[in-house]
């Protein structure tokens, strides 16, 4: 595991635990399985770049990855902001 994904989940753990005196157990399940998602992809898009590392495609590979994390946040960016509603409450 790279130093760069134990870094965001233990960031996405911090941060889960913080906001899990505040929101509902609801609210929680939506915000941890949109993390789950994300951090799946990350591995997905981490394998991408490995597979390809070296070889004439790795550059298509790296953006291909990108693209991959950054559609992942997007949709877990608006998966949490869904879950937030739960409580009618404002994202935490």
């Amino acid at each position: 595991m790279t130093m760069k994904k134990l870094i965001a989940i233990a960031s996405a753990a911090a941060l889960g635990l913080g906001l899990a005196a505040c929101d509902s157990s609801t609210e929680n399940a939506a915000e941890e399985s949109a993390e789950a998602t994300e951090a799946a992809v990350d591995a997905q898009a981490d394998a991408v770049e490995d597979s390809a590392q070296g070889t004439a495609t790795e550059e298509a590979a790296e953006d291909t990855a990108d693209a991959m994390r950054d559609s992942a946040d997007a949709t877990a960016d608006a998966q949490e902001d869904a879950a937030d509603k739960i409580d009618g409450g404002t994202p935490e």
